[in-house]
Protein backbone atom coordinates (compact mmCIF):
# COMPACT_ATOMS: atom_id res chain seq x y z
CA UNK A 1 0.00 0.00 0.00
CA UNK A 2 3.14 2.32 0.68
CA UNK A 3 4.42 1.95 -2.99
CA UNK A 4 0.97 2.81 -4.09
CA UNK A 5 1.21 5.99 -2.23
CA UNK A 6 4.41 7.01 -3.53
CA UNK A 7 3.45 6.05 -7.04
CA UNK A 8 0.36 8.63 -6.71
CA UNK A 9 2.79 11.24 -5.60
CA UNK A 10 4.85 10.92 -8.08
CA UNK A 11 2.34 11.48 -10.47
CA UNK A 12 0.77 14.62 -8.73
CA UNK A 13 4.57 15.72 -8.41
CA UNK A 14 4.61 15.15 -12.71
CA UNK A 15 0.96 17.14 -13.28
CA UNK A 16 2.42 20.01 -11.00
CA UNK A 17 5.89 19.99 -13.04
CA UNK A 18 3.79 20.55 -15.80
CA UNK A 19 1.64 22.81 -14.71
CA UNK A 20 4.60 25.04 -13.63
CA UNK A 21 6.52 24.54 -16.62
CA UNK A 22 2.99 25.77 -18.68
CA UNK A 23 2.66 28.59 -16.62
CA UNK A 24 6.04 29.88 -16.20
CA UNK A 25 6.48 29.67 -20.17
CA UNK A 26 3.28 31.46 -20.86
CA UNK A 27 4.33 34.03 -18.63
CA UNK A 28 7.69 34.56 -20.07
CA UNK A 29 6.47 34.23 -23.23
CA UNK A 30 4.05 36.96 -22.85
CA UNK A 31 6.30 39.41 -20.30
CA UNK A 32 9.71 38.37 -21.01
CA UNK A 33 12.26 36.59 -18.60
CA UNK A 34 14.55 39.75 -17.33
CA UNK A 35 12.31 39.14 -14.11
CA UNK A 36 11.25 36.40 -12.77
CA UNK A 37 7.78 36.96 -12.97
CA UNK A 38 6.80 33.67 -14.38
CA UNK A 39 8.62 31.92 -11.27
CA UNK A 40 6.68 34.27 -8.72
CA UNK A 41 3.34 33.55 -9.80
CA UNK A 42 3.60 29.76 -9.86
CA UNK A 43 5.00 30.21 -6.25
CA UNK A 44 1.88 33.01 -5.47
CA UNK A 45 -0.48 30.52 -6.71
CA UNK A 46 0.70 27.27 -5.89
CA UNK A 47 0.75 29.05 -1.75
CA UNK A 48 -2.83 29.97 -2.73
CA UNK A 49 -3.55 26.56 -3.78
CA UNK A 50 -1.75 25.22 -0.57
CA UNK A 51 -3.25 26.82 1.63
CA UNK A 52 -7.20 26.46 0.55
CA UNK A 53 -6.66 22.82 -0.09
CA UNK A 54 -4.71 21.94 3.31
CA UNK A 55 -7.63 23.58 4.84
CA UNK A 56 -10.80 22.59 2.85
CA UNK A 57 -9.53 19.17 3.43
CA UNK A 58 -8.40 18.82 7.12
CA UNK A 59 -10.48 16.46 9.08
CA UNK A 60 -11.67 19.50 10.77
CA UNK A 61 -12.76 20.73 7.31
CA UNK A 62 -15.53 21.20 4.56
CA UNK A 63 -14.56 18.31 2.56
CA UNK A 64 -13.30 15.55 4.71
CA UNK A 65 -10.46 13.47 1.84
CA UNK A 66 -8.33 10.66 2.43
CA UNK A 67 -4.99 11.61 3.84
CA UNK A 68 -3.65 9.31 1.02
CA UNK A 69 -5.74 12.19 -1.53
CA UNK A 70 -4.30 15.00 0.19
CA UNK A 71 -0.95 14.19 0.14
CA UNK A 72 -1.05 13.82 -3.73
CA UNK A 73 -2.61 16.86 -3.71
CA UNK A 74 -0.19 19.09 -1.54
CA UNK A 75 2.51 16.66 -1.46
CA UNK A 76 2.35 15.22 -5.22
CA UNK A 77 0.41 18.35 -7.23
CA UNK A 78 1.54 21.19 -4.84
CA UNK A 79 5.50 20.00 -4.37
CA UNK A 80 5.72 19.95 -8.14
CA UNK A 81 4.18 22.90 -9.06
CA UNK A 82 5.58 25.42 -6.65
CA UNK A 83 9.59 26.80 -7.34
CA UNK A 84 11.03 27.79 -4.51
CA UNK A 85 14.54 26.61 -5.63
CA UNK A 86 13.76 28.35 -8.96
CA UNK A 87 13.28 31.17 -7.07
CA UNK A 88 16.17 30.68 -4.99
CA UNK A 89 18.68 30.47 -8.25
CA UNK A 90 16.62 33.05 -10.00
CA UNK A 91 17.98 35.53 -7.19
CA UNK A 92 21.05 34.32 -7.10
CA UNK A 93 21.17 35.22 -10.36
CA UNK A 94 20.33 38.47 -10.17
CA UNK A 95 22.81 39.22 -7.77
CA UNK A 96 25.37 37.86 -9.27
CA UNK A 97 24.26 40.45 -12.23
CA UNK A 98 24.40 43.27 -9.72
CA UNK A 99 20.58 43.54 -9.98
CA UNK A 100 20.18 43.63 -6.42
CA UNK A 101 16.91 45.74 -6.89
CA UNK A 102 15.50 43.03 -8.70
CA UNK A 103 17.11 40.73 -6.42
CA UNK A 104 15.54 42.16 -3.46
CA UNK A 105 12.02 42.68 -4.86
CA UNK A 106 11.75 39.43 -6.20
CA UNK A 107 12.37 38.30 -2.59
CA UNK A 108 10.47 41.02 -0.95
CA UNK A 109 7.35 40.16 -2.85
CA UNK A 110 7.78 36.14 -3.31
CA UNK A 111 7.59 35.96 0.97
CA UNK A 112 4.75 38.77 1.09
CA UNK A 113 2.32 37.42 -1.47
CA UNK A 114 2.91 34.11 -1.05
CA UNK A 115 2.42 34.24 2.48
CA UNK A 116 -0.57 36.24 2.18
CA UNK A 117 -1.94 34.15 -0.85
CA UNK A 118 -1.82 31.19 1.31
CA UNK A 119 -3.62 32.76 4.17
CA UNK A 120 -6.20 34.03 1.48
CA UNK A 121 -6.67 30.03 0.57
CA UNK A 122 -7.00 29.47 4.02
CA UNK A 123 -9.61 32.16 4.62
CA UNK A 124 -11.61 30.96 1.21
CA UNK A 125 -11.50 27.64 2.50
CA UNK A 126 -13.04 28.70 6.37
CA UNK A 127 -15.56 30.67 4.25
CA UNK A 128 -16.46 27.72 1.72
CA UNK A 129 -16.44 25.30 5.35
CA UNK A 130 -19.34 28.01 7.06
Amino acid sequence: MIALEYLWIALGGALGSVARYWVSTMVGQRWGEAFPLGTLLVNITGSLAIGFIATWTDPEGRMMESPHFRRFLMVGICGGYTTFSSFSLQTLNLVREGQWAGAGLNALLSFACCLVAVWVGHVAAMALHR
